[in-house]
């Protein structure tokens, strides 16, 4: 199966879905990167700090898909801030999954009481570009304020901004200043798995009514439909797992169509509730921490 491509501000184009591997150990990344592949995923999204890039590059390499065919994404984290860290950052990625050139590089959180060093990294990330290191960049995490104050200090409009967004949190303002800019609107936790993460079982999407009756109307599953929801409007995804059943299973949403009621029925069912972190609580004091060399 082809998987659709959206087309970033910069011309270089994503699949619009692609493997996670946020919380998934080093000795089951490979595994499970490999049998997205083989299902067909054609982009993975790691970062510096998950731990587990060097899996990634591995899985790819023995996966037999030739690497011009795969998009891969990574994050540069916090503690490499500033603009020759961030290089350096750049190299200890680029090592660490055996690539020469990176096909998106983001900052993984915005330092709001540091953003001198954001601006730094980010500055870093146009060098990279501009050397053809990466064909693309962007952010994540970014409020509105923080990506005009971005915007307003460098010279490259990010491609993609990668944020929190499920049914129970759509960041609907946010994702208005995206296309007002023509920013990507990638959604991590598209399945809203941030609430089980914490402890929140109670409101879990998957246990969702409104989402269990679409579900039952197209013979799906919530997950399925809720993967259908962002793809239909237009966003990314990269929705995770370890095992190859649910691997496949959510890859599996391309023959399927939500009606606009059913579309607007899931986007009804927003909280305007934060599962994950909150930028602004972001600082170097408290998840700064090293990424190692090797």
């Amino acid at each position: 199966m082809t998987v659709p491509l959206l087309t970033l501000n910069n011309g270089v184009q994503i699949p619009a879905i692609g493997l996670g591997v946020f919380q998934t150990p080093p000795d089951e990344t490979a595994a499970a990167v490999e049998a997205a592949l083989a299902i067909g995923y054609r982009h993975v999204d790691t970062a510096a700090a998950y731990g587990n890039e060097r899996e990634v590059g591995e899985a790819i390499r023995r996966s037999g898909v030739p690497r011009e065919e795969v998009f891969v994404e990574t994050k540069i984290w916090i503690s490499d801030y500033g603009y020759d860290e961030t290089l350096h950052g750049f190299e200890k990625s680029a090592a660490k999954l055996g690539l020469e050139q990176l096909d998106l590089l983001i900052l993984h959180q915005p330092l709001p009481t540091a953003f001198d060093r954001t601006i730094g990294a980010y500055r870093a990330l146009e060098t990279l570009l501009a050397d053809g290191k990466v064909r693309a960049i962007g952010v994540s995490n970014f409020l509105p304020e923080y990506l005009a104050d971005l915007m307003a200090q460098t010279s490259v409009v990010p491609a993609v901004n990668q944020i929190e967004l499920h049914p129970y949190f759509t960041q609907t303002d946010l994702q208005r200043v995206h296309a007002e800019h023509g920013i990507l609107t990638q959604a991590w936790s598209p399945l809203g798995g941030i609430t089980s993460y914490r402890g929140d079982e109670s409101r879990s999407t998957l246990d969702d009514p409104t989402l269990a009756e679409i579900a039952a109307a197209h013979g799906r599953s919530p997950a399925q439909v809720m993967l259908r929801w962002h793809l239909q409007q237009g966003r990314s995804v990269i929705p995770k797992s370890v095992r190859p059943a649910r691997i496949a299973e959510n890859f599996d949403v391309f023959d399927m169509e939500l009606s606009d009621d059913e579309l607007a029925r899931i986007d009804a069912l927003d909280t305007g509730e934060r599962g994950g972190p909150v930028p602004a609580d972001i600082t170097l004091e408290n998840f700064g921490r090293p990424i190692p060399e090797a």
